[in-house]
């Protein structure tokens, strides 16, 4: 029934998963990532089983049950007689990046499960839905929430204490840097991290093929639509608040009187600014800035919890450097919101620091959310894959919203570097594009 060997592999789960064949061997994912070979099945026919479960110790050796209830011994990669087929080929290879090196693949996490690339000829193992149970270093990952926590409130709270204490001493060229390279941290956020990951998950083979191919991109552009929906709609109440507000200040009682009564007259003086309401405005020059911040917000909050709780549940092989992009990506991303939050006109402090308290809490309570189903999540489920694909596009649109219009257009096309100096025009686009590749270069690992 069995191959008896010296060395088996430690139960770690209640079963092997992401089963596959390499010659005439079997191997299998235990729970903590690691690769190990479910002896006894060189005479089966055809491809063995996706998992073998009820996983359980006699002795010192470890046994696994098929489809058919019978036995498996379970063995460690490195302990398999007469196969080459050791670490240094195909088994779970820890690189710089935290990516599980199969031999011709290139394997990494995202939302939650090991997504593995075929490379240079190399053949991915077959794709298994059901989830797979890992290690997980409970500790370290509530210890790496509050370091969240505080990358986020740092780079969120910057910018407006800056702003509010230090203006008169930071240069201009200081506050063109941090407002270019947030837009491009933006920009590259809704297409390289949030579309991208959209079309991957609606890539997802669990997923099953789809009737409409571009679902991402449909969603991404209704994200779009709305958001500019919301804005349009937004500045028209506000011009037509506006415009009343003028009427009715228009006509006050004249000076001038006779025996018949009062004279009405035309209010000498009129405010500039609401007389100029509804002249002259493009698409980028609104007037409240307000509306396009939050809307912005919007769009990071709803991908921000995601990216929390797909953080928690990868598995502790990749963990450590998924951690750290992610403290780049909250560093980037929270200095680009500040960055516009501090320069709200006509709004007090308090709201501000409302507004940077929410992005700085919302990646750690994705986080707490993730600890919450830790033992329960399936990152290949279909309604998880639809969930997290619909909010990365959603998210996608509006962010591309609020970077390109209310951002770029605005600041470049009807702002103040339309007609700035040259040193400041150059020191614009250099940080804008910088910006863009900072966080295009962190699109490799999230």
């Amino acid at each position: 029934m069995t191959t008896p060997a010296s060395t088996t592999a430690a139960a770690q789960t209640t079963a092997v998963t992401g089963c596959h064949l390499h010659g005439s061997q079997t191997f299998c994912i235990a729970g903590n990532g690691n690769e190990v070979v479910v002896t006894g099945t060189a005479t089966a026919t055809g491809p063995p089983p996706s998992q073998f479960t009820g996983c359980h110790s006699h002795g010192k050796n470890t046994f696994c049950l098929g489809p058919n209830e019978d036995e498996y011994e379970v063995l460690s990669d490195n302990a398999t007689p007469g196969e080459e087929h050791g670490h240094e080929e195909h088994g779970h290879e820890e690189d710089g990046h935290g990516e599980s090196g199969h031999e011709g693949l290139n394997c990494h996490f995202h939302a939650g499960v090991e997504h593995c690339v075929p490379t240079n000829g190399g053949e991915a193992p077959p794709k298994s839905c059901d989830r797979v149970d890992r290690d997980y270093n409970i500790p370290y990952r509530v210890g790496s929430l509050f370091v969240i926590l505080v990358t986020s409130g740092i780079a969120a709270f910057g910018p407006i204490l800056l702003s509010r204490f230090f203006a008169s001493k930071m240069n201009i060229f200081a506050f063109t840097v941090i407002k270019q390279l947030g837009t491009g941290i933006m920009i590259a956020t809704a297409f390289i991290h949030l579309l991208t990951h959209a079309e991957l998950m609606f890539g997802n083979e669990c997923l099953g093929v789809l009737q409409y191919e571009a679902t991402a991109t449909s969603i991404f552009m209704a994200g779009l639509f709305l958001t500019f929906m919301i804005e349009y709609l937004g500045n028209r109440a506000i011009l037509s608040r506006g415009k009343r507000q003028l009427e009715a200040d228009d006509v006050e009682p004249s000076a001038a009187s006779s025996q018949h009564g009062t004279e009405l007259g035309p209010k000498p003086v009129v405010d500039s600014a609401i007389a100029n309401l509804g002249h002259n405005h493009s698409c980028t020059d609104v007037p409240d800035d307000k509306l396009s911040v939050a809307l912005m917000e919007a769009g990071i909050v709803f991908h921000s919890v995601i990216l929390g709780v797909t953080l928690v549940v990868s598995g502790d092989s990749g963990y450590t450097p998924l951690f750290i992009v992610i403290i780049f990506h909250q560093m980037f991303e929270g200095l680009a919101l500040g960055s516009r939050i501090a320069e709200l006109p006509k709004t007090g402090i308090s709201t501000k620091f409302i507004m940077a308290a929410i992005f700085s809490i919302i990646t750690p309570l994705g986080m707490a959310i993730g600890l919450g189903v830790l033992h329960t999540f399936n990152g290949n489920d279909r309604s998880t894959i639809i969930a997290i694909g619909t909010l990365d596009a959603l998210s996608a649109g509006i962010l591309a919203w609020a970077a390109i219009v209310d951002m770029w257009c605005h600041d470049w096309i009807h702002g103040d570097l339309k007609d700035a100096s040259f040193a400041r025009t150059v020191t614009g686009l250099l940080s804008l594009v910088a910006g863009m590749v900072l966080m295009g270069v962190l699109g490799k690992w999230a």
